[in-house]
């Protein structure tokens, strides 16, 4: 049988072999075609995927959609943003307040301006159905900020950071009165005893148009609580040094005499042979007959009330001025010294001079007096620079 099969012409002998080679070679054609095929289809949908955004906004280019406004907006109105508010949480109070048709459209807006994390919390006056992107950029622009900024000076005593606040604010004077008179309202901390003075943080103030006097008032008291926890005071030390520091606070006008001054009040508390416990301090004085700069005159010095370091040993019942933090912390942890005595010798430089005699100060005053008639024209501009102060 091999023979005969061995006999048969080439063409005849492996017909199977030959249709099998050209079966596997379609086969692997095939594959390929479908490789390449599959390839560039992917190739084409992920192209397409990728420049569908910017397709998108060319065609959109002229023609806002439909969940945003277009222009500028028309109208005003106010908004706050409060602190640590993300672009979500703008985007919400926009929409509340119908300044943009929707939060996607402000939040597109906002992921497209790289300057937008740098909006601030706080008052805007904004129009209604701005675009998405002139709102943002209206919140950029620091022109736009509806805040009014109030500064209280260290040392201002209560009735001046009132008087202020009716200025600045346009508060009635009766309602910011009776909120000062109201400790719950102001959050006073029992430790203050009900008395606002020396509770009101002397520091500058952004308030949206809308501020109430008793948030005003409130603020700064929070303020005032917050200063103390972080200088590490405790909760019952607080008073003490506030009407420490108040005192210092108008007694000297130089920071690098704060501590030494507050030591000198510390000493006179406990001295049993000079002062005998009495501070003998002007500010005091003059705060107890209701004015807040100058020098005492008799009958000031010879008023009988509770501020009267002269007549009364001990400290004052209360603060007589609202400190600043600078001068809470000195007053807090005053250097060491025995110091009973000071007097500003030099009334432009601020040079001020400590003793521990009588003796010793008479002759510190002398030396302020002989600046004075030296330098009268500068002594009244120190005496005025102060009055303006207070």
């Amino acid at each position: 049988m091999s023979e005969l099969f061995d006999q048969l012409p080439d063409n005849r002998r492996r017909p199977k072999r030959k249709n099998s080679a050209r079966t596997q070679s379609r086969r692997k054609r095939h594959t390929r075609t479908t490789i390449v095929l599959f390839i560039a289809v992917f190739l084409l949908v992920f192209s397409a995927v990728l420049a569908w955004p910017h397709v998108k906004t060319l065609l959109d280019l002229d023609a806002p959609s439909a969940d945003d406004y277009s222009g500028e907006g028309t109208g005003e109105v106010v908004i706050t943003i409060p602190e640590g508010s993300t672009g979500s949480d703008i985007a919400a109070i926009l929409v509340a307040n119908d300044v943009v048709a929707s939060e996607t459209a402000f939040i597109d807006a906002f992921n497209a301006d790289r300057r937008a994390s740098s909006i601030q919390a706080g008052s805007y006056a904004m129009k209604n159905q701005m675009s998405a992107s002139a709102a943002v950029a209206s919140l950029l622009d620091p022109a736009n900020r509806a805040e009014v900024r109030i500064t209280i000076p260290e040392g201002f005593t209560t009735d001046q950071v009132a008087a202020r606040l009716v200025n600045v604010m346009g508060y009635d004077a009766a309602e910011v009165e009776a909120v000062l008179a109201d400790p719950a309202a102001l959050g006073l901390p029992e430790e203050a005893g009900g008395n606002p003075e020396g509770w009101l943080s002397p520091v500058t103030y952004s308030f949206a148009p809308d501020t109430t006097a008793q948030e005003a008032l409130s603020t700064m008291v929070s303020q005032r609580t917050s200063e103390l926890t972080n200088l590490g005071i405790p909760p019952e030390d607080w008073e003490r040094t506030i009407i420490v520091a108040s005192i210092v606070e108008r007694e000297v006008n130089w920071p690098e005499y704060y501590g030494q001054v507050a030591r000198v009040i510390e000493n006179r508390l406990t001295d049993t042979t000079q002062v005998v416990g009495r501070l003998q301090m002007d500010s005091t004085v003059l705060y107890g007959v209701g004015k807040t700069g100058g020098v005492p005159t008799q009958e000031d010095l010879a008023a009988d009330n509770p501020y009267n370091t002269y007549i009364h040993a001990g400290l004052p019942p209360a603060p007589i001025s609202n400190p600043g933090i600078e001068v809470i912390g000195a007053s807090y942890n005053p250097p060491e010294g025995d110091w009973l005595y000071f007097v500003t010798t030099n009334l432009e430089t601020g040079e001020t001079k400590f003793s521990t005699t009588l003796d010793e100060h008479n002759v510190y005053v002398l030396e302020l007096r002989d600046w004075v008639a030296a330098n009268p024209a500068e002594a009244e501009s120190a005496e005025e620079a102060e009055n303006e102060g207070n």
